[in-house]
């Protein structure tokens, strides 16, 4: 039963709008303003630097305090793993926002630092480089998403832990699809830039 009540409360902390809050606080919906996501990129550009720092903090927060929860109640491993995904699908299908939500990053990234600290700090490292060499967050984050399953495999991380992190990584390419699109067309922003999508 305690398993079944983490999942549920993963997802529920998961499904907190934390960049919706802030920006609705700012007077700005962020669903209908920039790329129309809730997550800290958009925050950042549309209502501000700080709000969005704050919005990626929490974000994080969403997905590391369930996880080493579980890993503090000695959940098994198959379980905990559940978990994560649970706050990671929160934050992609919020009930407080009708399940449409943001595309993940941030939940996913504090998922795996409760799970996986120093593979995640490699998969970290990752996205810096390739945010140095581009710029474009989203191509960051989906390089780094990609490279998760590998960098647990190469840590010796258990299956369960590899396969977590697979589906979560094909969840957060599919859901830049459209910044994807973009990228194709050199349409997708940059840091530093504003952009109406």
């Amino acid at each position: 039963m305690e398993v079944y009540l983490l999942v549920l409360f993963a997802y529920l902390l998961g499904s907190v709008p934390t960049g919706y809050i802030l920006g609705s606080v700012a007077g700005v919906d962020v669903r209908t303003a920039g790329s129309g996501n809730v997550g800290a990129t958009n925050v950042a550009r549309v209502v501000g630097k700080r709000q969005g720092i704050l919005t990626l903090v929490a974000d994080i927060a969403k997905g590391f305090v369930p996880v080493i929860f579980a890993l503090n109640i000695g959940l098994a491993p198959m379980a905990t793993a559940f978990v994560g995904i649970a706050a990671f699908l929160g934050h992609l299908y919020p009930v407080f926002l009708r399940f449409r939500g943001g595309k993940g990053v941030a939940t996913a990234l504090g998922a795996f630092l409760g799970l996986a600290p120093w593979a995640t700090l490699v998969s970290g490292g990752i996205f810096a480089l390739v945010l140095l060499a581009t710029r474009v967050v989203s191509l960051s984050s989906m390089v780094a998403a990609a490279s998760a399953p590998i960098v647990f495999w190469l840590f010796f991380h258990s299956p369960i832990l590899t396969g977590m992190s697979s589906f979560i990584a094909l969840m957060i390419v599919l859901r830049h699809r459209g910044n994807i699109q973009r990228l194709l067309s050199g349409t997708e922003p940059r840091l530093g830039t504003s952009s109406s999508r």
